[in-house]
């Protein structure tokens, strides 16, 4: 059989079908139950020709957290325009749905998955990363109407994320924690986050 001749155009646009499909299939079912194969036969192409565009699954995973920023901002402007929530409902509500993320069209990396995926990055990889996730982080911030520094920026990261991986950790990851108290506890977190972003809402700007 003759190979296919594809043009700079066909690849660009299987390339963006790729991240496009991955990201459906990570946000619905997970990052770790989406495989390489499932991707490349969604869209059609074959095992050979994926890894002409991704060397590992890592690397397409990376392009998805990308592709999906646009859509988590559009989601929390849509929250804090939303007249029937208050402030705080609204914020908890945009938290609640990253920390449940498989319910919610969001795909958010594990403690297993962040591991394997830096372990893979180049330096420079790496510092593109933190820089786009740095903007991610205040942007959000800023839509919640908190004038957003770089210290405000990294500490809202860690708190918004710690949340995120403990509800995905437990009880696989972290089995001496109580599972049946899992739902209970991220509540418990959400809400001291939103208490300590109204507290800088209300401060005066650095």
């Amino acid at each position: 059989m003759p190979k296919v001749a594809y043009s700079e155009e066909d690849r660009e646009r299987i390339r963006t079908e790729l991240v496009t499909v991955g990201l459906e299939l990570m946000a619905r079912q997970g990052i770790q139950h989406t495989t390489v194969e499932q991707i490349y036969k969604k869209v059609g192409i074959s095992r050979t020709f994926f890894y002409s565009f991704f060397s590992t699954k890592e690397d397409l995973i990376v392009e998805t957290l990308y592709l999906q920023q646009p859509k988590i901002i559009r989601y929390v402007k849509k929250l804090m325009a939303d007249p029937s929530l208050s402030w705080r409902d609204a914020v908890k509500q945009f938290l609640c749905a990253c920390c449940y993320g498989e319910k919610n069209g969001i795909a958010i990396l594990t403690i297993e998955e962040q591991q394997l995926i830096f372990k893979r990055l180049s330096k420079e990889s790496y510092q593109v990363f933190r820089k786009k996730q740095l903007c991610l982080f205040g942007e959000i911030l800023e839509n919640f109407g908190i004038k957003a520094d770089t210290a405000r920026i990294n500490l809202f990261t860690n708190l918004s994320l710690t949340a995120m991986v403990v509800r995905r950790a437990i009880p696989d990851t972290l089995p001496l924690f109580v599972a049946e108290a899992a739902d209970e506890t991220v509540d418990f977190q959400l809400n001291a986050i939103v208490d300590a972003l109204e507290k800088l809402k209300a401060a005066p700007a650095p």
